[in-house]
């Protein structure tokens, strides 16, 4: 058993600090209700409905002051944290997401290589490339908004062995269906967890949740509210859901790009 914290956020437009001081509260109540890993949603310490010029005073590298706060946190806490960030390199700017160990050591970068609607004005597509962290709670994977709304990259994760998927996002009001559908049945399809952390208010939906692997809603936040969404895994839930579900045992690798270049999940 391990224990997920979903942090769902109101972001103040343009101000980093005021963000990061309030992340930074909210991870530590998460804390005091013993959870083991973190996550926070996309865009969370600058806000989304940003120019790009804006964007670009607020960008950061992994050297930056979002990462180190939070890779402190990880090794004084001794938990994992997703951490959504506007990165910078060489001029671009990236939607990513850096996964931070319990050690406080930064495990690896995630970008979105799959970008919506005025995203592509602001920020650059990176590579699709879905990587999976071996972790302290398992093997997680990370897909950012929109990115969940494609069945092959969390087929992806889940042949590459991923049992919890999480989902960073400022998923909107109008799009609220979609996440209310599309989030159950990526774990259904792939017998994994989903941990969905959503922004809240100016114009996204909330409702973070955590998924079982038969698509079942484990826990739910509010569509109105800043809250802190914590909830016990049971890993033991993935093997049942496998015996009753055996998807992943009879897929077919020449159903997903890659073919028999992907490996079978072995558990």
């Amino acid at each position: 058993m391990f224990q997920v914290a979903a942090i769902q956020i109101t972001p103040i437009m343009n101000d980093v600090d005021a963000n990061l001081k309030r992340g930074i509260h909210f991870a530590r109540e998460a804390i005091k209700e013993e959870a083991n890993l973190i996550v926070f949603p996309e865009l969370w310490n600058t806000g989304y409905y940003l120019s790009k010029e804006v964007f670009c005073q607020l960008a950061e590298t992994t050297e930056g002051k979002t990462v180190t706060t939070f890779q402190e946190e990880a090794q004084r806490e001794g938990v994992t944290i997703v951490c959504p960030f506007v990165e910078k390199e060489e001029g671009n700017l990236y939607i990513s997401t850096v996964v931070i160990d319990a050690n406080g050591e930064n495990m690896g970068v995630v970008r979105k290589g799959l970008l919506w609607g005025r995203e592509h004005q602001i920020f650059k597509e990176a590579t699709l490339e879905y990587p999976t962290f071996d972790s302290e709670v398992g093997k997680i994977g990370v897909l950012i908004c929109y990115e969940m709304e494609f069945p092959e990259t969390s087929r992806l994760l889940a042949l590459e062995g991923a049992t919890l998927i999480v989902c960073p996002s400022v998923w909107s009001m109008a799009a609220s269906h979609r996440w209310d559908i599309q989030l159950p049945a990526r774990a259904l399809d792939n017998t994994v967890f989903v941990l969905g952390v959503n922004t809240v208010g100016n114009n996204s939906c909330g409702k973070s949740k955590l998924i079982s692997p038969l698509g079942d809603i484990l826990a739910e936040a509010s569509d109105r509210k800043e809250e802190i969404l914590v909830r016990a895994v049971d890993k033991e839930a993935l093997y049942w859901a496998r015996e009753e579900v055996s998807y992943l045992d009879d897929f077919k690798d020449k159903l997903t790009p890659g073919g028999s270049d992907i490996p079978t999940p072995t558990f």
